[in-house]
């Protein structure tokens, strides 16, 4: 009795056909009607060839990010006709920051859409957290160009049920947390600087303020610059935006693990 043929491992290597585009339109709620911008939006600068970054999602990325923006702001100022500003913004934040962005993408099944290159296949681009995030603010800004501002909108609205709240955890890494607040409002990304250092070289203390535009300044004080801008960014969220957020006030065990040292 003959054994069943295997397939060869040539075979096996074979890059698998993309679904249909068809699919991940119905999943996203829009037809293009040039879909050449959805492709674009699939294609990481790895794929993009000859045409570089132009050829790839960035450029729709960047669309998409204050279209995503814009949306999520006019969607909980209709939502939440009670909140005031901080409450709003605090929504808006945990809603268009990275994790929430890639969990759409995921939604959406784009990861076996995506042209990569081998490289980034090889690394796991398909599921890679910032591709999807990248990805899901690169068709926003497809549907954009491709249909107008209301049909990405209803996308949006759609997508990120903006009635829930999803803000980020507040004992999420301070820094982070305030960048994504200032470029989820248009703003320039905080700025640090050291205001003053003191104590011995093995034991520095650290002040070190954080600007953001349109807030009074946030001065941290730590036994590191990195501790230190964590303090500050942590004060700004407190006193403006989330509300109370856990201190850090002991070196944290990526510090120890990346070799930090007080001063870097």
């Amino acid at each position: 009795m003959t054994e069943e043929a295997r397939p060869s491992s040539r075979a096996r290597r074979a890059p698998r056909p993309k679904p249909d585009l068809a699919v991940l339109e119905a999943r996203v709620g829009h037809v293009f009607a040039d879909p050449k911008l959805l492709v674009q939006a699939l294609t990481h600068v790895s794929k993009a060839g000859g045409n570089g970054r132009l050829g790839s999602y960035q450029r729709l990325e960047f669309l998409g990010d204050r279209v995503l923006g814009l949306a999520i702001g006019d969607l909980l100022y209709e939502a939440f006709p009670q909140a005031d500003e901080g409450e709003l913004s605090r929504r808006l934040a945990g809603l268009v920051r990275r994790e929430t962005c890639a969990a759409v993408a995921t939604t959406w099944d784009v990861g076996p859409h995506l042209a990569l290159g081998p490289g980034e296949v090889q690394s796991g681009g398909r599921r890679n957290q910032t591709i999807l995030a990248d990805v899901c603010e690169s068709i926003l800004g497809a549907v954009f160009l491709d249909a107008g501002y209301e049909v990405a909108k209803g996308i949006v609205n759609a997508a990120f049920t903006p009635d829930t709240d999803t803000a980020a955890p507040r004992g999420r890494d301070a820094k982070s947390a305030l960048q994504e607040w200032a470029m989820a409002r248009a703003l320039p990304i905080p700025f640090y600087e050291v205001v003053e250092r003191s104590g011995p070289d093995h034991a520095p203390v650290f002040q070190i303020a954080v600007r953001v535009e349109g807030l009074e300044a946030g001065i941290g004080i730590g036994p590191s610059k990195r501790l230190a801008e964590q303090e500050a960014a942590r004060l700004v969220l407190e006193r403006e935006i989330t509300g109370p957020v856990p201190s850090r006030t002991q070196e944290t065990s990526a510090d120890v693990a990346e070799g930090h040292a007080p001063d870097a």
